[in-house]
């Protein structure tokens, strides 16, 4: 569920972005006054609903945020897992605060690091469910994955970076860092998927395949939303596509760099020297045993 708010709250900063409605609400954290969560609904119109909706999204996302950290805290033995939740509140607060001073100082800087902040915020909500599944707990073979979890390590941050390069595009114009990043992913990240599917395990092999796929409409995406933003060529769908092409391809982003994520995560879990066994990984707290309970003899 948080990993899902945290899509469309990504669908909605794109829309804010996209349709220059940052600052439509010049005021926070009130709207024109009002608590945030009392501003009239017939007053959302235009900018404003872009704006107000954005902030109200991001705060059911900081509440579930919430409640799955302390969810994990109280049911998880796994102290990393348990890690997972405290590093995604701290994020999502960080994001409230950038999301905020970009409002109050009017600085693009803020608003470069809120959106890039934003794509590292939703992999690991995306990693959080991914880790507390009822297949991560199934025994896993072990697998001789070599240095192909490093490899993976690196296509996320090759993805990380071009989603940094993404944020100063549409808020700097930084267009030549963009497309140099997007010329480093088309050539590293296929190369990663194509030894991942040579592992031949299941687990590995799926969200490898999702990352080639992935990539595939994001190339479409991307070439799209360069043509209706820097060339003069005309795209069917008039300003309609030219707002759902930039924010299609930012949230394709997200999918690709959570399908990367979930891949880091499945190789370390084949790994028997950084999970342990090929045993189930132990996820939930176990009962105290019952002092009352009789043991049947057969």
């Amino acid at each position: 569920m948080t990993a899902a708010a945290t899509f469309a709250l990504i669908l909605a900063g794109g829309l804010v972005t996209n349709t220059g409605s940052a600052l439509a609400v010049p005021d926070w954290p009130t709207t024109f006054g009002y608590n945030m969560f009392l501003y009239p609904w017939s007053q959302m119109v235009g900018g404003i609903l872009y704006e107000h909706s954005h902030r109200l999204l991001g705060a059911l996302v900081g509440v579930l945020t919430v409640a799955l950290a302390a969810s994990l805290w109280v049911t998880e033995r796994r102290g990393w897992v348990r890690a997972l939740g405290a590093a995604a509140v701290a994020l999502v607060v960080a994001q409230g605060v950038l999301g905020g001073l970009r409002v109050v100082l009017v600085k693009d800087t803020l608003a470069i690091v809120h959106g890039a902040l934003a794509q590292a915020f939703f992999a690991l909500t995306v990693v959080s469910a991914v880790v507390t599944s009822r297949r991560w707990q199934e025994p896993q073979p072990v697998a001789d994955t070599g240095r192909l979890w490093g490899l993976a390590i690196g296509a996320v941050a090759v993805l990380y970076l071009q989603s940094v390069f993404g944020a100063l595009l549409t808020h700097a114009g930084r267009v030549d860092l963009h497309l140099a990043g997007a010329a480093a992913v088309f050539v590293f990240v296929p190369i990663v998927t194509a030894r991942a599917r040579a592992v031949g395990q299941r687990a590995i092999t799926r969200p490898a395949f999702a990352l080639l796929v992935l990539l595939g409409v994001q190339l479409g995406l991307g070439v799209g939303a360069y043509l209706v933003r820097f060339s003069t060529v005309a795209v069917p769908g008039g300003q309609a596509m030219a707002l759902a092409l930039p924010v299609a391809h930012r949230l394709v982003a997200a999918l690709i760099l959570g399908a990367a994520a979930t891949l880091v995560a499945r190789l370390v879990r084949a790994r028997p020297a950084v999970m342990g066994t090929v045993g189930p990984d132990p996820v939930r707290r176990e009962a105290p045993p019952n002092p009352l309970a009789v043991e049947s003899v057969p």
